[in-house]
């Protein structure tokens, strides 16, 4: 495994794209491909982070992001211990301050944080020593994500400069939105979004994407179409009709997908809504490259990991 040694990567926490240079990005995306190497041994297993301690620390449910920063830690060789808000003193009354102190005090070389409100993992970067991952805060940020579907994209088109890329659902409640929307137009991609005007929330031109009032405008000509989920966990009141109205307004079909590009790819997240976001038979089909994000998002993290514990910062 060739690492590129040239470039120092000065971070210590990885809170979101905001933050990262295109230099950065492009090194974190090239230390993850020396990475995706790694998988496909048959001991999967390299000690560059034996002695490190890594905590993943989740108040939200989670299965992708959490097994694969999980996979990421254990294939370097440190040590990874798991913490929900179900088993937490969190439960008890204790302030995510208090419970990352009291973390702290155990020294953990690395805290991988979810949590519902937007910026916890900034207040816990300002307050305890431990390098502090964001593994999704609030309707802010998801930047390992945004990590992950650059490289899909990427690998697949060769570039990511002047690529149109389509992204359709639920933008305002979407912080993997928010995150690709920084991260492909700082890399020099276009991004065009589009979804029920409930769903579209003010302001979000000002991170680079462009709304379009229809989908089919936002699809027409895209390199890369991307769905989101329909995140009614985090709606107050209902912001769509019904599932059936929203899929036969938003949701990606092969008719619709007709306008794109005919080398366009198609993207989501997860989880997905079959047959709301996206049609099975498309999210199963030759241009997706869904499962291509799940794998390369245990290079990302993989190299994140390397980058602000092992590597020369």
């Amino acid at each position: 495994m060739e690492m590129e040694t040239e470039y120092c990567f000065r971070h210590k926490h990885i809170l979101g794209l905001e933050d990262l240079s295109c230099d950065d990005i492009s090194f974190i995306l090239q230390t993850a491909e020396s990475f995706r190497e790694i998988s496909s041994r048959p001991i999967k297993k390299v000690p560059i982070l034996r002695g490190k301690t890594i905590i993943n620390l989740f108040f939200e449910p989670s299965t992708r992001t959490r097994l694969s920063f999980e996979i990421a830690a254990k294939r370097m060789s440190a040590d990874t211990f798991n913490i929900s808000a179900s088993t937490s003193s969190a439960k008890k009354g204790e302030s995510l301050i208090d419970t990352a102190l009291n973390l702290q005090a155990m020294s953990p070389d690395a805290i991988i944080i979810r949590h519902s409100y937007s910026g916890s993992p900034h207040l816990l970067a300002k307050h305890i020593n431990a390098s502090i991952i964001n593994a999704g805060d609030g309707f802010h940020e998801h930047p390992s994500q945004g990590l992950l579907d650059m490289m899909t994209v990427k690998q697949r088109k060769g570039t990511l400069q002047g690529l149109k890329i389509a992204i359709i659902g639920d933008i305002a409640h979407s912080r993997v939105a928010h995150s690709n929307i920084i991260g492909f137009s700082k890399m020099g991609a276009h991004v065009y979004v589009s979804g029920p005007a409930t769903l579209l929330p003010p302001g979000i031109e000002q991170l680079g994407a462009k709304v379009c009032r229809t989908v089919e405008e936002a699809v027409t000509d895209a390199d890369v179409v991307m769905a989101l989920r329909i995140q009614k966990e985090r709606q107050l009141d209902p912001l769509i009709p019904s599932w059936r109205e929203y899929a036969s307004f938003f949701g990606i079909s092969s008719r619709l997908l007709e306008k794109s590009k005919p080398d366009a790819i198609i993207m989501h997240p997860g989880p997905m809504n079959r047959g709301v976001e996206l049609d099975p038979a498309l999210a199963d089909g030759p241009r997706s490259v869904i499962l291509d994000q799940v794998t390369n998002g245990v290079a990302v993290r993989m190299a994140l990991l390397y980058l602000i514990l092992g590597g020369d910062r």
